[in-house]
């Protein structure tokens, strides 16, 4: 029998570049890897994915020994395309904002649609004011909930359908030449099996059968029931507004956690493998850090980058009626509650530059702070938030006098409120009855020392900080070797690939920690 190492890949094609990442199949142990940058901008030509990913492919010396492979993508993004499988406009992104009036549109009408059905089944008598409008906060509070229970999540314009009914409003010409809805890395694994652009309708819709998808990436669409692994194309219909017939728009097949995609083009990726290489299902970028990190029930991720996520596996659906928490799925045929704060790493970033020092030095001036600054507290809405809701939000520095205002305590307030932040997702996820019983801190902001060694004290349990590495593609790569298992045995499990903690840090001073929440609470509101 062959002692040689059985090879998988995973793509991370996330908002800022692809990497490609080739492991072990038995181990997880790194093999060698490739990054290729992305443009800038929140809209982008999908072929500058397809660009990097070859770039990134070809630093590595290819992928011909691959025997299989997955895309993890960055979620929500919009790409559409024609009946001969070309990309009609620029992909929109999920931090594209230009849809959040279509968000709030799409909220009111559903919410009214709802109260109206209500108010017709409890027939009003025959002198009452049947035309009196319902109340705005009533009608979007309904709304909101109407979403949820029906996708999972509420919309705001991160979501694909708020971007889809953008096209429609706003480019009428391009959403009537839709053929196929898909996101990013549903796009990619497609051109990398050999599907792309054909010079005949017949031909192109023929490659367009071939789209598929995951259940963790359908359910950021606004249009996938994660609960019950179906496309809502009725909601599709909503955003189109009648351009196109939503039950002929072609979307991907949704492949289970373990499934098939097909083969990759051997001039991708698997040419000197028997059988060729295989293609996972793929998945969104959030869902795969998760399985990258063999997250499972009562696990929870707090990841710190520009924005900051608070993911948990969870066995079962969660609805947030408030629409903080987003339902979506993982990676691994669970369930991924997700609350999301627009500001993270950013707070630091802030803090030093208002300073004027390093990393270090910003952590070191944090230490020699007591808890609670004194009272110095930082309210961190730089540019808004999103949990808890406060679009039009701007930053501030409260609690100040002659007395507290040093250096010391507003950097020590800084890494406060970015921990408080975090609690803020931690708790919404906890309220939905989510177990909650291991943290891990990754991500960027998980380097600085003040973020890891206060970390416990203002989150309230203890916190595992995992080994540095590229969680997204590691999950992408795992689940690539699960499917090559599944080709020969149905019912074969995930890998059990072991994942490297650097640092334990114990739930210390959680009472300290406690105060110093409830201080940045009756300041943020």
């Amino acid at each position: 029998m062959s002692s040689e190492k059985v090879l998988v890949a995973g793509v991370d094609t996330s908002t800022q570049s692809c990497k490609v990442r080739v492991s072990d199949a038995a181990t997880g142990a790194l093999v060698r890897m490739g990054v290729a940058k992305h443009p800038d901008g929140t809209s982008v030509n999908p072929q500058a994915w397809w660009d990097a990913y070859q770039e990134a492919v070809a630093q590595i010396g290819g992928l011909d020994d691959v025997a299989a492979l997955s895309v993890g993508g960055q979620q929500h993004g919009m790409v559409l395309l024609d009946d001969h499988g070309r990309v009609i406009r620029d992909a929109l992104l999920w931090n594209d904002t230009r849809s959040a009036e279509q968000a709030e549109k799409l909220i009111v009408e559903l919410g009214e649609e709802a109260l109206a059905t209500e108010g017709k089944a409890d027939e009003a008598p025959a002198d009452s004011d049947t035309n009196t409008p319902a109340d705005p906060d009533a009608v979007h509070a309904r709304g909101i909930r109407e979403w949820v229970h029906a996708v999972g999540t509420s919309l705001i314009a991160s979501i694909t359908i708020t971007k889809v009914r953008w096209v429609a409003e706003n480019e009428p010409e391009n959403a009537r030449r839709i053929a196929a809805i898909c996101l990013p890395h549903d796009w990619l694994t497609w051109r990398i099996a050999g599907y792309g652009p054909q010079a005949s309708a017949e031909e192109g819709l023929k490659a367009l059968s071939h789209l598929t998808t995951d259940r963790s990436d359908a359910s950021g669409t606004g249009y996938f029931d994660p609960a019950t692994n179906q496309y809502r194309r009725d909601l599709l219909a909503k955003a189109l507004l009648g351009t196109v017939d939503a039950q002929k728009v072609i979307l991907p097949e949704v492949i289970s956690p373990a499934g098939i995609a097909g083969t990759a083009d051997p001039a991708q990726a698997g040419k000197n493998v028997e059988g060729g290489c295989v293609l996972g299902a793929g998945g969104g970028d959030n869902a795969m850090a998760s399985f990258g990190l063999s997250m499972g029930a009562g696990d929870v991720s707090i990841s710190l980058g520009t924005s900051g996520v608070a993911a948990a596996v969870s066995p079962t659906p969660a609805y947030d009626d408030t629409g903080a928490v987003n339902g979506f799925a993982d990676a691994s045929g669970q369930f991924l509650p997700l609350a999301c704060t627009i500001n993270a790493s950013r707070i630091t970033n802030a803090g030093c530059q208002m300073l004027g020092t390093s990393f270090d030095e910003f952590a070191e001036l944090a230490f020699q702070a007591q808890p609670g600054a004194q009272g110095v507290t930082l309210v961190p809405f730089f540019d808004g938030e999103r949990t808890p809701n406060r679009p039009t939000a701007s930053a501030r520095l409260e609690g100040m006098n002659l007395a507290n205002t040093t250096r010391e305590n507003i950097a020590r307030a800084f890494v406060e409120a970015l921990l408080c932040t975090q609690r803020d997702c931690l708790e919404d996820v906890r309220a939905l009855g989510v177990p909650v019983r291991r943290l891990l801190l990754i991500g960027g902001g998980a380097r600085s020392a003040a973020v890891r060694k206060l970390g416990p004290s203002i989150l309230g349990m203890e916190v595992s900080v995992p080994h540095t590495d590229e969680y997204v593609a590691i999950g992408a790569a795992r689940q690539a070797a699960w499917a090559l298992a599944t080709s020969s045995d149905p019912k074969a499990q995930a890998p059990a690939w072991p994942v490297e903690i650097d640092e334990v840090y114990p739930a210390t001073d959680v009472e300290v920690g406690e105060k110093v929440y409830r201080q940045y609470v009756s300041h943020r509101g």
